[in-house]
Formats: C-alpha cells, structure tokens, sequence
C-alpha cells in the first residue's frame, strides 16, 4: 500500500536543519502517525511522502515556504510591559504562551525588552529555516470510518 490521501501513514524520521544540528527524531521512540491530507504535518513532508509503502526511505528537503513559512516582521509585536503579569520573570530568548483576540493559544519568543516594553516575535521557530528530514515509512494503511471523519488518527 502506498502513501496517499486519507490513508494513515507510521514513520520515523530525523529532522536537521542546515546548520547540521538535529532539531528533532523519533528514532528510539514510537513512529509519528498522520492522516493524509488532514494537515498535521507540513505539507512539503506530506508531498515528498507520497507514493511511497512501507520500508521505504527518502531523505527529504523541505523549503521555508513548505515548511513553517518565512519571518514576517508583522508578527514581532512590542507590547506594553503591564500587559505580563508580574509573575512571570521576563528573560530574552523566553517561550511565552498568551491568548490572541480570538481566543486561540498563541506562543512567542521574548526577543528584545526594557523597563516599559517587551517585544515577542510570534513566528515559529523554525520559520526561514530549511528542514532535512530521513524518513522511513513504517506502515500505511486505510483510514478508518471514524478517523476520516475526525480528521486525525485514532
């Protein structure tokens, strides 16, 4: 069986990015399962993995714009200090966790701040980067009724 759409794919991979540091694998852990085409893993992975069945091996090469996009300076907002609470020891390069206008978790790192400001940039840390991924397709399989319907993996 191949990877296509709607099928539930088990791989393992190794996520390096240019600098040769390795940002993330499964290797020594269970494999990631996903859904194709429900848009749980970028979508240049996700392409890259189609037509392939298990046992299979693909080093992958995944670009800023398939990926996690590029920095856009729309997202490094400068808010005022009062807005944190005081709890919070507010410290450079810190992950802050907030709620945006809609309701929605949002996480941004601490990248500049002074006695009356704090400036977060809200792009994912991996934006501007490009990912090489090993992969191993472990299984593909059809997609339940119910995981279909749900659009994620039971």
């Amino acid at each position: 069986m191949q990877v296509e759409q709607n099928k539930v794919v088990s791989f393992h991979y190794t996520l390096t990015l240019d600098s040769g540091e390795v940002a993330d694998t499964s290797r020594g852990r269970e494999p990631l399962n996903f859904l194709v085409g429900s848009g749980q893993i970028i979508p240049g992975l996700e392409t890259e993995l189609l037509g392939l069945g298990a046992g299979d091996k693909k080093i992958v090469k995944v670009q800023p714009e398939d990926a996690y996009g590029v920095q856009d300076s729309r997202l490094v907002q400068t808010i005022d200090r009062s807005q944190i609470p005081d709890s919070v020891d507010l410290q450079m390069g810190e992950m802050l966790r907030g709620q945006s206008e809609d309701g929605s978790i949002v996480e941004g790192k601490v990248v500049a701040l002074d006695d009356q400001t704090v400036q977060i940039d809200f792009n994912h840390p991996l934006a501007d980067q490009v990912l090489t991924f090993d992969v191993e397709i472990v299984d593909v399989r059809d997609a339940s009724p119910e995981e279909l319907a749900h659009g994620h993996v039971h």
